[in-house]
Parts: structure tokens; sequence; C-alpha cells
């Protein structure tokens, strides 16, 4: 049987966040570069999400979009006997989906506005949009370093979803927005998910394209060296 196929880009926060997924739960992946400046890959994706956005799984014949809807597909057609990135219990997956909503929405959001900020050619930039990008995550990181007050993940004492999602988001987010000393379980945590083997194997999958972040000049030299 044919590998379910994952049109993704290693570069992309939403990308990772399934990438990371998928080795978590032991699901093979066929993974296709998409490159969104072919016109025909674009149009592929056009016809593939309603929305229009990577990543996007194709198994037998079906399309699945949105990250936390393509993690939950693995989750319950591709990996029924492995771990649980969405647990059983209702309390506990209600808990999970919310810090994985928390992640999308307060911390990639924020860092996207950021990117597109520096996309944006220098003389139609908006400073009042980028100072509200970089308050949120500030604010957001305030959030999550209390919610990792006696947890060891971000819903929990099981990696999870959630984590998924924040590894991503937290990345590139603190390239642009440190993370202040004052949250040390938040920094504590930020080195938890780096370490984790799952996400270290996407990020070095991500390495070779990171001279292409908008904003790798906040990247840690342990991730990203500048060529000469």
């Amino acid at each position: 049987m044919a590998l379910p196929i994952l049109h993704a880009h290693p570069l992309s926060s939403c990308c990772q966040k399934v990438l990371i997924a998928a080795r978590v739960l032991g699901v093979a992946l066929d993974e296709r570069l998409l490159n969104l400046g072919d016109a025909a890959q674009r149009a592929m994706l056009d016809a593939l999400s309603p929305a229009r956005k990577m990543p996007v799984l194709v198994d037998q014949g079906r399309a699945v979009a949105e990250t936390s809807i393509i993690i939950e597909y693995l989750q319950q057609r591709l990996s029924s006997d492995g771990p649980r990135l969405i647990p059983a219990d209702p309390d506990a997956a209600l808990a999970v989906r919310f810090w994985d909503r928390f992640c999308d929405f307060y911390l990639m959001t924020p860092m996207q506005a950021l990117t597109a900020e520096l996309l944006t050619p220098e003389g139609e930039r908006s400073e009042p949009a980028a100072e509200a990008a970089r308050s949120l995550l500030l604010h957001s990181y305030a959030a999550l370093n209390r919610q990792l007050d006696g947890r060891t993940w971000l819903a929990g004492e099981d990696f999870s979803m959630a984590d998924c999602a924040a590894a991503p988001a937290l990345f590139y987010a603190v390239a642009y927005v440190p993370v202040p000393e004052t949250h040390a379980r938040l920094l504590a945590y930020f080195e938890r998910l780096m370490v984790h083997p799952d996400i270290a194997a996407v990020v070095d999958a991500a390495r070779p394209w990171f001279k292409y972040f908008p904003g790798r000049a906040g990247l840690a030299a342990r991730f990203y060296v500048a060529e000469a």
C-alpha cells in the first residue's frame, strides 16, 4: 500500500507541527516538497485545501487539510496502536485541544505576522501591526509560563498535540521576541522541546532552509549560522 502523501515545506511552522506528530506516532509519510512559486503546485493546493494552505495530507485519494485535523487523522486512522497525541479521556483531550489552539492562534499567528512585515517592502510596513504582534507574543509567553507550573509538557505529563504546535511556533517566535528571563518555566520547556528527538529531527531537516527565514538574524547560533 502506498504511503500517505504529505504536501509540505520543511521551513513552514505549520508543516513542522505535522511532521513532528507523524514522527511521534510512528507514521511514515511520502513527503512531497510543496513549492508555492510554481503555478501548477499552487493549483494543486487550491484543489486539495479549501483554505489553500499547506500542509495537506492525501491518503488513498482522500485529502485532509488543517494541521490539527491532520494530526487527529494520523492518530485515528494510521496509528491506532501507537502513542496518543490526543488523549482518550475527554477532559484531557479538551485541554490538549485548547493549548493546541492557543499555540496556533496566539504564538504562531503573531509570529507569522512579524514574518509578513519583514516580507513587506520597507516603506509599506506597519509598525503598529508589528508592535501588536510583539505584544501578543509577550502576553502568550506569560500565559504559557503560568500553564507550565508543575507540568512537564504543555497539557500535562504526556507529550501531546499541544507540544507539536508549541515547538515550531516558539522556535520561530523567539527569533523575533526572546522569552523574558523571568519566565523560567517557559525557558526550560523550550529546551525540553528542542532536545526531544522527534522535534530535533524536524529542526535538523529544516536547517538548509533557515537562510530563507526572514527572522533568521534572531535564530540562536546552535540552529543557524549565516553563510559568509
